[in-house]
């Protein structure tokens, strides 16, 4: 089964009090980055699921995001943070002493200025314990995760197709162009023996085997059988890879390395117009299969 990197999925959850929705979207890479914006205020929440994403998925670019907030309705304690109060209390001491230093007479700071300053009155404060709602959310993930895992398998499901039919068609072609081959090898004959009929005729002391040893070999460069049962034995594994359960991406980027390789190969040594044209149409074909395969997982 073929597997997209591309995917998306989101869900909605509650539990220990709290609300949260989810949202998980995927792109192609070469390898698996993740990147979380998740709330800092859940203890240990990032590292666990990092982790369970690391398990689950194999490469892609995956951005996900969890909001979370108190259900309606639920008292929300208002606790104050201690780090921040500490630090209101220091920079106002300095701004006292920096005034008394300049003369100048500030007015005295009551309790509630210093509470309704940003951070000072916060309800998700670190003494409040995270754990339940951490357990909730964690319970959850795997529901997030199977609908992700059956978008992309959707995708690949339609990946696969497109790409199954591009190998149908790079089967043709390599058909055609073995039929080609084998129609230009009797001409190719017939015109090296020409050519040495030619030279021997019209010329004295010529070494006629050293000609003949050199014909066969421009013959032998001209051959393109070799490229043609590679192309053929990657047709084979190509859909082989297709029908593969296992995560396959990294396989297919090397196979169509070697595919452009021999279509390369095989029109450099075409010699002919009509098998000129099949390679480069068996060339864009490859590129255009190139493309769908860098969304393989």
């Amino acid at each position: 089964m073929t597997v997209s990197m591309t995917g998306f999925a989101a869900r909605r959850g509650a539990g220990a009090g709290y609300g949260w929705l989810w949202d998980i979207r995927s792109v192609n890479g070469k390898g698996l980055d993740l990147r979380l914006r998740v709330p800092d205020w859940v203890d240990g929440l990032e590292v666990a699921l990092r982790a369970e994403l690391q398990k689950a998925l194999g490469r892609g670019n995956v951005s996900l995001t969890l909001k979370v907030a108190r259900e309606s309705g639920a008292a929300e304690p208002a606790r104050v943070n201690r780090e921040v109060l500490a630090g209101v209390l220091r920079a106002l001491q300095e701004v006292e002493a920096a005034a008394m230093t300049a003369g100048v007479t500030l007015a005295q700071a009551t309790a509630a200025d210093v509470l309704a300053m940003r951070g000072v009155m916060d309800a998700a404060a670190a003494e409040e314990d995270t754990t339940p709602l951490r357990a909730a959310i964690l319970a959850d993930l795997p529901g997030l995760l199977a609908d992700f895992a059956a978008m992309r398998a959707a995708e690949g499901a339609a990946l696969a197709g497109v790409i199954g039919a591009q190998v149908d068609s790079i089967a043709a072609l390599v058909a055609e162009a073995a039929r080609l081959a084998e129609a230009r090898r009797d001409k190719a004959a017939d015109s090296l023996h020409a050519a040495l009929a030619r030279l021997t005729a019209n010329a004295e002391g010529l070494d006629e085997a050293r000609i003949a040893q050199e014909l066969a070999l421009l013959a032998v460069k001209q051959d393109v059988t070799e490229e043609l049962d590679r192309l053929g034995a990657h047709i084979a594994a190509a859909r082989a890879l297709l029908a593969d359960a296992a995560p396959v991406g990294r396989k297919f980027d090397f196979l169509m390395q070697e595919f452009l390789r021999e279509a390369n190969t095989l029109l450099s040594k075409a010699q002919d117009i009509d098998l000129t044209r099949v390679g480069l149409d068996l060339k864009t074909v490859i590129d255009q299969m190139r493309e769908q395969v860098q969304n393989v997982e």
